[in-house]
C-alpha cells in the first residue's frame, strides 16, 4: 500500500528557485489587485450573516479564510468576487486597472465545492473556456493539450466531464480555471470529501497555479491544507473577521480565545 506523506507549507517555485539559484522571469498577471474589503456587510430575509469585514489581499499571495462551517466563509469568498452584493461597505480593487469593470471581471475567477461542469467531454470542456475569449484554432488547441498536461488529465481528454471522479471533476475545473490566467482564484473548500490521494493532486495544481502568479484566496476546513498551502490566515467566527495574520504566526500564536478554542477543536458554532 502507498503511503502518502504531506510536506509543511508547500514553498513556492519562486522560492524553490531563489534557494537553488535560479532566476526565473514569469509575466505578472496582476492587474486588480490588492483586494481591500472596508466594512463589508451582508444580511438576508433580515438576519445579518457578515458583518463589519475588514481585511486586504495582497497579490501573489495564499490567503485561507478558516472557522467553522456556517461562520461565513463561502459568503465571503461570493462578496469578494463579485457574486453577491454586500449589504453596507465597500470592496475596492486597488490595482492598475481595479476601477475598469470589465477587467475586474475578467482577472478573476472561482472554482466552487462541486464544480459545474458542462454536458460535454473534458477537452470540449476546456475548449469552450477559450473560445467565450475569442481563441480558437491551432493556438486553443495547443493551449488545451498543454493545460491537460500540467493537470494531468490528458488521458481522460475524451470522457464526458459529468462521469469522472469527484477529484478529477475538480481538477478539471482548476484546469479551466488556469486557462483564464487569472490575477485571483477563489477557491471554495477545493478539497472537500476527497480523498489524501486526490487532495495532493489538487493542491498541486492549486500551488502551480501560484506559481504562474495567481493569487489565491480559499476556504478551507482543513487545518493541515491549510498549514501547507496557506501565507496568510484570516479567521472567520460568526460573520466577524477576529484575526488576520502570516499563517505562521497564526499556528504558533493565535491571539484570541475564539481561534485558540478553535484550532484545539473546542470551538462550537
Amino acid at each position: 500500500m502507498a503511503i502518502i506523506r504531506f510536506p509543511g507549507r508547500m514553498p513556492s517555485a519562486h522560492e524553490t528557485a531563489e534557494a537553488a539559484g535560479i532566476r526565473q522571469d514569469k509575466p505578472d498577471r496582476n492587474v486588480i489587485l490588492p483586494l481591500s474589503v472596508d466594512g463589508v456587510c451582508y444580511a438576508a430575509n433580515g438576519n445579518l450573516l457578515i458583518h463589519d469585514l475588514n481585511f486586504r489581499i495582497l497579490p501573489r499571495r495564499r490567503t485561507a479564510i478558516l472557522g467553522f462551517n456556517g461562520a461565513g466563509k463561502s459568503l465571503t469568498l461570493r462578496l469578494c468576487h463579485g457574486l453577491i452584493r454586500p449589504t453596507a461597505g465597500r470592496i475596492r480593487w486597488e490595482g492598475p486597472k481595479g476601477h475598469d469593470p470589465k477587467a475586474v471581471a475578467l482577472a478573476q475567477a472561482m472554482v466552487f465545492q462541486k464544480p459545474v461542469l458542462l454536458r460535454r467531454t473534458v477537452r470540449e470542456n476546456l475548449a469552450y473556456v477559450l473560445k467565450s475569449r475569442g481563441i480558437r484554432g491551432a493556438d486553443m488547441r495547443a493551449r488545451v493539450d498543454r493545460v491537460m498536461v500540467r493537470c494531468q488529465l490528458e488521458h481522460l481528454a475524451d470522457r464526458p466531464a459529468r462521469c469522472l471522479s469527484g477529484g478529477e471533476q475538480q481538477k478539471l475545473a482548476l484546469a479551466r480555471a488556469w486557462l483564464l490566467k487569472p490575477s485571483i482564484l477563489f477557491l471554495d473548500e477545493p478539497t472537500a470529501a476527497l480523498d489524501p490521494a486526490a487532495t495532493l493532486d489538487v493542491e498541486r495544481i492549486i500551488n502551480s497555479l501560484h506559481e504562474a502568479t495567481t493569487t489565491i484566496f480559499f476556504s478551507t476546513h482543513d487545518m493541515a491544507q491549510a498549514r501547507r498551502l496557506a501565507d496568510d490566515v484570516l479567521f472567520i467566527h460568526h460573520g466577524q473577521i477576529l484575526e488576520a495574520s502570516t499563517a505562521d504566526a497564526f499556528f504558533a500564536s493565535p491571539q484570541t480565545p475564539e481561534a485558540r478554542a478553535f484550532l484545539a477543536g473546542e470551538l462550537a458554532p
